[in-house]
């Protein structure tokens, strides 16, 4: 009974256009009520205290290393110098938009602003060069969903928030598992793309090599920072949002000099914009993670899948599809908040490591970004390069359906995850 409140509840909220922080407090509501503890002070004293967290402090500060990311010039150093390394290979571009993404994602954890990044550099080229359109913004969409996987993301600190989850591990579990992901969407770009008539770029000599190597160095310097850092205990997540910040303001104003006053006030709006919406998000979320302990959800499901609980790889592709279905119809955030405090008990009572399931968690809300209805990815991607939602979407699918295939190989070879992590994390 327990569970249809819930689910009934948080439905009918969304259904009737309830964004979805405010459907998240009525779905609380309706469990308080449902157990006969309905308190309005308590329920007030955990949306206040939800958003009483150090940890999350790192969110505003990971956005707005992103913002500066794109306005000061990192992004597109970064783009230049895999044309540099690659453009004149054939399909030379595509490679370009995977590297780049990989990179990016070490510096902003957001899909959104990577995908807004790539798309407005990178898809004209690959136009130009006689790419089809369709793959085009379907493999830069493709590739930008890599930024939540690979640290710092966003995604893994309201994970670990939420369900008490290291979030350093996740950070570490997160690296060789992007990578992976980058390497199938690489695969899947040069069956897709072999047989296009493009136009390869001409080789940049070394001189030109050179340049733009030395030109990116100082954008190169924030993953090497921020990974180094969290691994050898230098700070903390959040302690390394706001080195990520600070050094993408530095590097924007002093260095580059491509961010003047007049945009970084445009700069800080956006990302507090942003940041409120998130942390209100997670305020009431929280409110709903305590009454669903309170009520024994996780107990009740783990009931409810005790035919699985012998058979942690079946438990695991049952709980993966449940996600899949969910990020065709909700954004990442509120479907790590929903159901990350759910299913994070129901995996340890199965002996499933919970870093291990928190990092294929996130890789499935990520594929989310790109499944339509919803996918925020391919709106950005649509918006950024004014193309029609039914193009990116065909664009998109074969390069999808490579990132289902290794998180299906991540499913039935676990240590394809757990073995890298506890190596990076020694």
């Amino acid at each position: 009974m327990t569970i249809l409140i819930f689910v009934t509840s948080l439905l009918a909220a969304m259904a009737i256009g309830m964004p979805i922080a405010y459907a998240l407090i009525i779905c609380g509501v309706a469990l308080m009520l449902q157990l006969d503890i309905f308190d309005a002070q308590i329920l007030a004293q955990n949306l206040v205290g939800g958003t009483d967290s150090f940890t999350l402090l790192a969110v505003p500060f990971f956005m707005l290393a992103g913002e500066v990311m794109n306005v000061g010039g990192l992004s597109r150093r970064i783009v230049n110098l895999a044309l540099a390394l690659v453009g004149h290979v054939r399909g030379g571009l595509g490679y370009v938009a995977i590297i780049a993404a990989c990179i990016l994602s070490a510096l902003s954890g957001s899909a959104a602003a990577d995908a807004a990044a790539l798309g407005a550099l990178l898809v004209p080229m690959m136009v130009k060069a006689g790419h089809d359109k369709a793959r085009s913004v379907g493999l830069v969409a493709s590739a930008s969903i890599i930024g939540p996987i690979i640290p710092p993301s966003i995604a893994f600190i309201l994970l670990g928030v939420t369900t008490n989850l290291s979030i350093s591990k996740l950070f570490m579990a997160g690296i060789a598992p992007g990578l992976m992901v980058g390497l199938a969407l690489a695969v899947a770009w040069y069956i897709v793309a072999r047989k296009e008539q493009t136009q390869p770029r001409p080789r940049a000599s070394a001189t030109e090599r050179v340049k733009a190597l030395r030109e990116s160095l100082w954008a190169l310097g924030l993953p090497v920072i921020i990974i180094f850092g969290l691994k050898f205990g230098l700070f903390t997540p959040t302690e390394a949002a706001v080195v990520a910040a600070i050094y993408a303001l530095f590097v924007s104003i002093v260095i580059y000099r491509e961010l003047n006053l007049k945009q970084l006030y445009g700069v800080f709006v956006t990302s507090a914009k942003i940041t409120s919406v998130v942390i209100f998000m997670v305020s009431a979320a929280l409110v709903s993670a305590w009454l669903i302990t309170i009520a024994d959800l996780p107990g009740q499901v783990v009931a409810l899948l005790s035919s699985f609980m012998d058979s942690p790889r079946l438990l695991m592709l049952m709980i993966m599809i449940l996600v899949v279905i969910v990020g065709t119809a909700m954004d990442m955030a509120p479907t790590i908040l929903i159901l990350g405090p759910v299913l994070v008990p129901v995996v340890q009572a199965a002996g499933i490591d919970p870093i291990y399931f928190g990092v294929l968690f996130i890789i499935n809300n990520s594929i989310g970004l790109i499944t339509p209805p919803v996918g925020t990815v391919l709106n950005v991607v649509a918006g950024v390069t004014r193309t029609s939602m039914e193009t990116v979407i065909r664009g998109v699918t074969p390069f999808m359906i490579a990132q289902i295939i290794v998180l299906g190989l991540m499913i039935i070879f676990p240590e394809l995850v757990t073995v890298p992590a506890a190596w990076l994390s020694r």
